[in-house]
């Protein structure tokens, strides 16, 4: 769903089968922004986010992670692994393509968040 959205909304996008997979293509390519699962396989979203903010190319990249977790002590992890944002899952089309939006345009005073409904 969140990739076909995003294509849908023009967005080029590149997907990883899990938290391995998206830091290899990382540590060779550059992108604008990381949407990454918290529950992957060999490798969390939370990890990953971690890893990737010790890469120069990926300090300043707006990471998102998507959870179903909404607890205060989830987002605090992923705060503290450096992620810009979260989004609860379920979510509605609309509501991710309006936090890229606030995200990429860097009118994002404090970390994205979305509640899913």
């Amino acid at each position: 769903m969140v990739s076909v959205t995003l294509r849908g909304a023009g967005y080029e996008v590149v997907e990883a089968a899990d938290g391995e997979e998206a830091l290899e293509y990382a540590r060779g390519h550059s992108v604008d922004l990381v949407l990454a699962d918290v529950n992957m396989p060999r490798m969390n979203g939370i990890t990953l986010v971690a890893h990737l903010r010790t890469l120069p190319e990926y300090r300043l990249t707006p990471l998102l992670l998507l959870t179903t977790e909404s607890s205060q002590q989830s987002k605090q992890q992923g705060k503290q692994a450096g992620a810009t944002g979260w989004m609860v899952k379920p979510f509605h089309p609309d509501q991710l393509l309006a936090t890229l939006d606030r995200v990429l345009s860097g009118s994002a005073k404090m970390p994205a968040q979305a509640q899913g409904g």
